[in-house]
Order: C-alpha cells, then structure tokens, then sequence
C-alpha cells in the first residue's frame, strides 16, 4: 500500500514538472497565428460587411485521386482547423475525398472582428459562401464541439447542399439558459482576461480527458496559452467573449426534429462538458453535460441518424482514440 501511495505521489510530481516545463516552453503568437504553422497550404476568403472586409482561412486538401465528394470539417470553439490534420490525412490520402477546413471569423488564423454579428446563422452564410466561391455543389459536413451547433445549423439551413451531417461531441444538446443564470459578454470578456496556462490546462484535463492526461494534448493547450502571452489578447479575448455568448443564447436542440440529411452522432462517453458549470450549485452541475444521456436522446430526435457510442473517450475523439473514431465516420460517409 506504501509503496503504491509513493508511486501515485511520484507521477502527480512528475506530471506537474511536465506541465510547468511545457509552460516555460510557450512563446506569444499571433493575433492570427501568424507566427503559428498549419499542416496543410492556408489559402484566405474574401467577406465583405459594412465596415470592411474580413479574411476567412481556410485548408483546402485535395486527392490526387479523388472520389467525387468533399467533407467539410468545422472545429470546436477552443481549437481552429489545425487540430484536423490526421482527419484529413485519412480521408484524402486513403480515401479519396476533398477536404475543406476553414477557421471561423473570430478563430485561429481568420479575422478577428472589433464587433461582428456573431450567430450560427452567420458562420453557416459564410462558409456556403466559401463553398460556392470553390465551386463545391455538395458536401458532407462535419463538426465537433461547437463546430457540431454550426453544422447543425447549416444542416438546417443549406439541407440541399448537405450530403450527410456529422456530430463528433457537440456542444449544445442540451439548453444551458434553462439552469445556468445569463451572464454578460462583458462577464465572459473579464473571464477570459483572467486565463493563462494552468488554468488552460486544468480545465482541458477535466473537462475533455477526464484527468486522463497525454503528452500529444499539450500542443491544444499551448496554441490557447501563447495567445494569452500576445500583446493582441484583449482583442481575441473579446472575440471569445462574443462567441461565448453566440453559444449559450442560440441553442439548436430544439430544432433537431427537422434535420432531413442522414445524420451520424460519435459520443465519447466521458465527455462532461457544458457551460456554465461554475455558475450553478453542485447539485444541479451533476445534470450537466450528461453525454451518454444527451447522444441517445439527440439520436431519437435526428430522424434518420445513427448513434455510435465511444466508451472510456473524451471529448475529443479524433485526437484521443483516432482508430476508433475514423472507422464508424469512413463507413458512414461511404454508405449508399
């Protein structure tokens, strides 16, 4: 028993000089990464408001034997396109498929606005708009996180242009306004002012891993905390703040109902994530972020939809268990 205390003692030590030494290791990026590579060309889009124009990044991947389809791949609020690339290595390079990922006004290396009318209504305009400027007709959409409301939306939106909708984790199964109470984008602005790397990392291993940590996640911590370190952080703190709010006042489960496509859920069974868990009694934060519980009842609204259950995985199945997520999406998309 002593001898078990000690070893769990020694890899708690251990794992706090990996985190301390990953954060003496952070340099400050770019308002727009810049200074931050991408695995695949970054290609810009044009959009145009009142008040200016603003650039859109975006990856386009293409086959060098391709199959005819595309597959749209939107990322989740505290992440950009990058975290996509071992998705998009498998589906262009083994399977034939087009790969399109943009970063959302407001994330990783497109634009980030002053003020802008954040709504899911607005992403999804913007990135038809992108599919249409590329000439794509069609596509399989995709998202995670908060990357799955936006492709809900679109789904509901742009059913004609959809081929098949996938939910890999989303955000939003669930309306968070009926128990946490509503806090101001200046509430959330003074939050995320507040952040830095421990407290990105904390909230990273227990919310998306379940205290189950691995060296590979390191990379998603430190793009989030080198921002912090830039002189241009209240600009993309404020941005955050924006889209904080664009997330708990525009729910999408109510309309799940009358999503038409053929529809896949992955659900990590681990995953607990949901917002505004601080802001409510013990009580009523163990209701919250119920994934299990939310994929199956999501699975029964969506007609035409398939669940696929991941037990023991996070919020993140494309970076915790790849082999375990690709397989049920590449049969999916390759369904008659």
């Amino acid at each position: 028993m002593i001898r078990k205390q000690l070893i769990a003692i020694l890899l708690v030590a251990f794992i706090g000089l990996a985190a301390k030494a990953q954060e003496h290791e952070l340099k400050p990026l770019g308002l727009n990464l810049e200074n931050y590579e991408y695995p695949f060309d970054v290609n810009y889009f044009e959009l145009e408001l009142h008040d200016g124009t603003y650039q859109m990044a975006y990856m386009d991947v293409r086959p060098a034997h391709g199959n005819g389809q595309t597959v749209v791949l939107l990322h989740g609020k505290n992440f950009n396109g990058a975290y996509w690339e071992e998705t998009a290595q498998r589906l262009v390079a083994e399977e034939g498929f087009r790969v399109i990922i943009p970063d959302q006004i407001g994330f990783g290396k497109s634009t980030k606005p002053d003020f802008y009318p954040y709504t899911f209504q607005q992403l999804a305009l913007n990135t038809k708009a992108l599919l249409d400027t590329l000439g794509i007709e069609r596509a399989n959409i995709l998202g995670h996180s908060m990357g799955g409301m936006l492709a809900s939306r679109f789904a509901l939106m742009f059913p004609e242009l959809t081929n098949r909708l996938i939910l890999v984790n989303p955000i939003g199964l669930e309306d968070w306004k009926l128990k946490v109470p509503y806090q101001s984008v200046e509430w959330w602005y003074q939050l995320e002012l507040k952040k830095d790397y421990k407290a990105i990392r904390q909230y990273q291993l227990k919310s998306y891993y379940d205290n189950k940590w691995r060296s590979e996640y390191d990379q998603w911590v430190n793009l989030l905390a080198g921002w912090t370190l830039s002189i241009d952080y209240p600009k993309i703190a404020w941005n955050a703040a924006l889209t904080y709010d664009m997330i708990f006042t525009q729910p999408v489960c109510y309309e799940f109902e009358n999503i038409q496509v053929p529809t896949l859920l992955i659900i990590g069974q681990r995953d607990r994530t949901a917002l505004g868990k601080p802001l409510v009694d013990e009580k009523t934060r163990e209701t919250m972020g119920l994934y299990p519980e939310l994929g199956r009842l999501t699975h029964q609204k969506i007609p035409n939809s398939q669940l696929v259950e991941l037990d023991d995985v996070g919020h993140l199945p494309h970076i915790e268990a790849f082999g375990r997520f690709i397989d049920p999406l590449i049969k999916f998309l390759k369904e008659d």
